[in-house]
């Protein structure tokens, strides 16, 4: 019977332990905002990597890497690699810094990105190389309004051409991870 009763005040024990744990775990503020320095890496015109993190830009939805538009006289150009050399010549220095909190189902930093005071996100749907999602509405409609960019000719949103290309779903989704959910149960 003592065998019994110790190994129940161990588990117990160890129950208890766990519980505690994961309230200081909980309480500790994992959601403070991430600063990453520049230079970055563009890998398409809406995704950077620095290092071994890759940074999802808020707020916008880029064409494609292997993506066309329409150019308005019947011919088409490399929309997606446009933005992507966009992105790149924008986030390719120390000058460069993004700021994000929470990350996508892909894991990646959900951020918005800086370079000498100059919104990037905003600047490449300015631009006319990306479509504003969730943000950045003013600068949509002034590229669409001057035929900036994607905005010259026919094209396809890149949401509905990685569909019709079987490509990953890239929007981000801000799904809360093991920490938030535990933050969310214990009203933190």
């Amino acid at each position: 019977m003592t065998r019994f009763v110790k190994i129940g005040r161990d588990a117990l024990f160890l129950g208890a332990f766990l519980v505690l744990g994961s309230l200081i775990i909980a309480k500790v503020d994992l959601t403070n905002e991430t600063v990453i320095p520049g230079p970055f890496f563009a890998i398409d015109g809406d995704t950077l990597a620095a290092g071994i993190e890759r940074l999802r830009l808020l707020g916008i939805d880029a064409p494609e890497s292997d993506q066309t538009c329409g150019d308005g006289k019947g011919g088409e150009w490399a929309c997606g690699d446009a933005a992507r050399k966009a992105l790149s010549d924008l986030s390719s220095d120390t000058l460069a810094e993004c700021r994000g909190e929470a990350r996508d189902q892909y894991k990646r930093i959900l951020v918005h990105c800086r370079r000498a005071g100059v919104d990037i996100n905003a600047e490449l749907v300015r631009r006319g190389l990306a479509v504003a999602s969730g943000g950045y509405k003013a600068e949509e409609t002034a590229a669409r309004g001057e035929g900036r960019g994607i905005w010259a000719g026919p094209f396809d949103m890149p949401r509905t051409w990685r569909k019709s290309h079987h490509a990953i779903e890239d929007e981000p989704r801000n799904e809360a991870g093991f920490l938030d959910r535990l933050k969310g149960f214990f009203a933190w």
